[in-house]
């Protein structure tokens, strides 16, 4: 997830959100806005024209009314726990969108061994081939190329020769390319989030279990050289008893949203004329959840939000935009912080935040704490006993040894975002090319996305609880690994 280089105050490890654009679009722009920017295309069902009123209402229509419980449909299908990917000696990929991020992650692709990038697909047509010519330089037969209008996707996704689709566009269209690309068989990658709605997560559930592919949250956060530590060092019982863990996405975006260059159209922006709730959740939920084997010994049962009016996007509007700027037209109605309280089925505490729309540093807070202690992340401390006594914090670098054997392994990793984003790409690439079960499934894609409509839902009900459905239908009870992995001999 590249951010512009005039975001100077970010961290190097900070991921901004999927799908912006590094360069000025210099073809026709409502033919990208058609595709890439608006919310009506490819049954994602969601119009712009809809701002706050209809998609607020699609999203509380699909919600559970507060203190419900959160009935599971009837299956359609097997589970996807614990099943492994078929192994092969050559990973086959296509990628869909090539702007900001799906354009610095080919590269990531092209470093892996064992992976060809075999199509392009972007409604740019200069962007899809900048991305073919990567290709190519990396010594790999030149890729098909989809540029044909606003379903050329769809062809992409009917392709015989691909087994992993990886989707880095606006996130109104995540559904509809994930839905499609496990009707064309194919397992399939998503940035975040992987959907807006809660019907929307349940369906891609059911056509993962049904389809037998594999549908994943690509959250590269989960595998951050910190988030890893602390996951082992959780897993080992280092903090005791898990009791509370905490996560965010707060990074300052207000420049970069209305930037007409650095996103291809208002789309990000947007979605904050339509949802009140926490809309970019997953960077502070999944590697919470996964330090406390969430979907797998226990299960995020209800959410509480709330949050504050929504002023900073207007009052930035009003100092830096000129009175014909589109922009003016718009309300915003999604919270300059929402805070969420998220319970277990064991009884522990998961707080998330998000804020894009104020000034202040960057922090995905990254916390967890237990019976024996305490760690905090932005900047990296910690506090457990007997190892400390003096209520001081103390060190993390002291506990390198309970790297992961990923960051073991490479040291040095390509890529921005402190590495995390190749470790990501090679470790999909590395369980389908040795048949493993991957390190997250569908059910965790939906859990950790689940809190975009339920933290709207929360807030609109003035913080009532909304009930997490169980997408795993129970299966959450069996321990089962995750991504505390083994190294694999392979």
């Amino acid at each position: 997830m590249n951010d512009d280089a005039r975001h100077e105050a970010a961290r190097q490890d900070d991921p901004a959100p999927e799908g912006a654009a590094g360069e000025t679009n210099r073809q026709d722009p409502s033919r990208r806005s058609v595709l890439w920017t608006t919310a009506g295309v490819a049954g994602a069902g969601l119009g712009l024209g809809a701002l706050s009123g209809g998609v607020a209402s699609a999203a509380e229509a699909s919600a559970p009314a507060a203190g419900a419980p959160a009935a599971a449909p009837a299956r359609k299908g097997r589970t996807m726990v614990d099943v492994p990917f078929e192994g092969r000696s050559t990973v086959r990929v296509g990628i869909v969108g090539l702007g900001n991020r799906g354009g610095s992650m080919i590269e990531l692709f092209l470093a892996v061994p064992g992976v060809r990038v075999v199509a392009v697909c972007d409604p740019v047509r200069e962007k899809a081939e900048q991305a073919a010519a990567k290709v190519t330089a990396a010594g790999q037969p030149a890729p098909a190329v989809y540029a044909k209008g606003e379903h050329d996707y769809e062809n992409l996704c009917r392709r015989g020769d691909i087994d992993f689709v990886y989707v880095a566009t606006p996130w109104e269209l995540h559904f509809p390319m994930a839905k499609a690309a496990m009707l064309g068989g194919k397992h399939v990658g998503v940035e975040c989030p992987v959907a807006m709605r809660l019907d929307e997560l349940w369906e891609l559930v059911d056509l993962s279990e049904r389809t037998r592919r594999h549908c994943m949250q690509l959250e590269n956060c989960c595998y951050g050289k910190n988030e890893m530590r602390v996951l082992r060092m959780a897993h080992a019982g280092l903090f005791g008893d898990l009791l509370h863990g905490a996560g965010a996405y707060n990074h300052d975006l207000r420049g970069l949203m209305f930037d007409p260059d650095y996103y291809e159209g208002p789309w990000r922006r947007l979605w904050h004329t339509r949802l009140r709730g926490d809309l970019y959740p997953n960077h502070g939920f999944g590697p919470v959840a996964n330090y406390m084997d969430v979907n797998r010994g226990d299960r995020a049962v209800s959410i509480a939000s709330f949050g504050t009016p929504a002023l900073g996007l207007a009052e930035y509007r009003e100092k830096h935009m000129p009175a014909n700027d589109p922009s003016w037209k718009e309300s915003y109605i999604s919270a300059d912080r929402t805070i969420s309280l998220i319970q277990t089925a064991k009884g522990r505490v998961i707080r998330l935040e998000h804020d894009v729309s104020t000034p202040h540093p960057y922090s995905r807070i990254n916390s967890l704490g237990g019976t024996r202690g305490v760690f905090e992340d932005y900047p990296e401390r910690i506090y457990i006993e007997p190892d400390h006594t003096d209520d001081q914090w103390a060190d993390f670098s002291a506990y390198a040894e309970w790297d992961h054997w990923l960051w073991k392994e490479h040291a040095n990793p390509p890529g921005g975002h402190g590495g995390m984003d190749y470790m990501m790409v090679f470790r999909v690439m590395q369980c389908m090319r040795l048949g493993l079960v991957p390190d997250f499934d569908v059910y965790d894609a939906a859990t950790w996305t689940a809190p975009v409509p339920l933290s709207h839902q929360s807030i609109k009900a003035k913080g009532a609880p909304q009930q997490i459905p169980d997408f795993t239908r129970g299966e959450w009870k069996k321990a089962r690994s995750g991504m505390d992995s083994e190294k694999p001999a392979g």
